[in-house]
């Protein structure tokens, strides 16, 4: 007969089975992404006269969702609650009709992530789980994270290299033929000095000396060179022009006389033919080096050689010539089989003063400041650099100024150098003051002009 106990028995198993997936649902944590729960686990109803099994044995199956479908894999629709409830209702109904209250065995839910067996840490496996397994070693996890890393994905590609902003243009006329005198600009721009400033500059030869300061005022060119007796003669004469730096900071004028004449001193020139080159030569410098020996300008014969002050020595029997270029002339003269003296100007009653300096529209200066101290800056650095190599300086000036290397100049290079403005900004106030004061004394200017009106200093703070 059977046992009548045997029902019971299930029941009680059944029982503890519930009330231990009770427990472990409650305490498993919800995950993120909701799984499509399985049907419940029901106990099937046993006949009363069917023999009774040796051993019951019970397996919970704890369904594992990969941890791929879990990160990509849209959540299925769970069963609805009332759907669950009805389903529980009725198998329950079924066990009680059966004369044994059946349980209704739930699986547990979906494992935490990183936890294939649903267990928290401290707690033993029940059945057949799976052990745990590192998710860093899954071939799953990889795939996981392959899947996960793709997305949509920008080809960089290197960016275009940068313009660099243009350079500034600059015009500057030199006041007389390339020459050693001019060694800062050309030094400046063979390397690179100006450019490296944003500047680019432009050298040019005018057609007469006599030209560079009338175009600057007229607004034709950025810059001129010119010398300083000059200025203080064209800003007398309401010239809008203004000194902006030094390149040559000590008298490049002198008056070249015949060795073979009898000719020792300014005392000697009334009725000698005596040439000029520029304004300044004897509308300034002759009537101040006659003065004090009481000889009036007018009492020489005076003439125009413009840049031919060779050809007119030689071949016009000149007794003499006023010229800027007093250290360059003589040995020119002299490979001509002429020899000469020179008469320093500043050794007879003239204030020193400055030999070659750069001169700017008074009227533009405003809107030219910034490039006009980069200009500056850049003649300070070819003049140190020059100072320091004297040999590569003059090097690199024959190379690529080949109409520069002349013997004369080569001759006057060293000297020229140690006459070069270190700081071509820098102005002598006090210099200036005193060069316009002789010439008002002396009647050769009507106003007195003030420094400021005569330079300015772009280097002061």
């Amino acid at each position: 007969m059977p046992d009548p106990a045997q029902p019971r028995r299930l029941t009680a198993v059944a029982s503890a089975l519930t009330l231990l997936m009770a427990a472990l649902s409650s305490l498993a944590p919800m995950t993120s992404v909701a799984a499509e729960e399985p049907p419940p686990l029901v106990v099937p109803d046993l006949p009363r006269d069917a023999p009774a099994p040796a051993k019951l044995a019970t397996t919970v199956l704890v369904p594992e969702i990969p941890a791929r479908e879990q990160a990509l894999e849209e959540p299925s629709e769970a069963p609805s609650e009332e759907t669950a409830e009805e389903t529980t209702k009725k198998t329950t109904e079924k066990a009680r009709e059966a004369g044994s209250e059946s349980a209704v065995v739930r699986p547990a839910p979906p494992p935490p992530a990183g936890d294939a067996t649903g267990h928290t840490d401290g707690e033993d496996a029940i059945g057949a789980a799976p052990a745990p397994q590192d998710s860093s070693d899954s071939p799953e996890a990889d795939a996981t994270s392959d899947l996960v890393d793709e997305g949509p994905r920008v080809a960089l590609t290197p960016p275009e290299p940068l313009e660099p902003p243009p350079l500034k243009p600059l015009e500057i006329m030199l006041d007389w033929y390339p020459g050693p005198q001019h060694a800062a600009l050309f030094i400046a721009l063979h390397r690179g000095m100006l450019e490296r400033r944003g500047l680019q500059v432009t050298l040019t030869t005018p057609a007469d000396p006599t030209l560079p300061t009338r175009l600057l005022a007229a607004g034709r060119i950025d810059l001129a060179v010119s010398r300083q007796p000059l200025l203080h003669l064209q800003v007398d004469r309401g010239l809008p022009l203004v000194r902006i730096g030094t390149l040559v900071e000590l008298p490049l004028a002198g008056l070249l006389l015949r060795d073979d004449g009898d000719l020792a001193s300014p005392a000697q020139l009334a009725g000698r033919r005596i040439g000029y080159s520029v304004e300044e030569s004897h509308e300034l410098l002759l009537p101040l080096l006659l003065k004090p020996h009481g000889i009036a300008i007018e009492e020489l014969e005076l003439v125009d050689v413009n840049f031919s002050a060779v050809n007119e020595m030689v071949d016009q029997g000149l007794d003499g010539v006023m010229t800027p270029q007093r250290l360059g002339l003589p040995r020119r003269l002299g490979d001509e089989g002429l020899s000469t003296h020179l008469l320093r100007l500043e050794e007879h009653g003239i204030p020193r003063h400055e030999g070659l300096i750069l001169v700017a529209n008074r009227d533009r200066v405003g809107g030219q400041r910034e490039s006009l101290r980069r200009l500056l800056e850049a003649l300070a650095e070819a003049t140190a650099w020059s100072l320091e190599h004297p040999e590569a300086a003059w090097a690199l000036l024959a190379e690529r100024e080949p109409a520069m290397d002349t013997p004369a100049n080569r001759d006057a290079w060293l000297s020229m150098l140690l006459r070069l403005s270190a700081r071509p900004a820098a102005l002598d106030r006090g210099g200036y003051a005193r060069f316009e004061a002789f010439l008002h004394e002396r009647g050769l200017t009507e106003t007195l002009t003030p420094v400021g009106g005569l330079g300015v200093d772009l280097g002061a703070p």
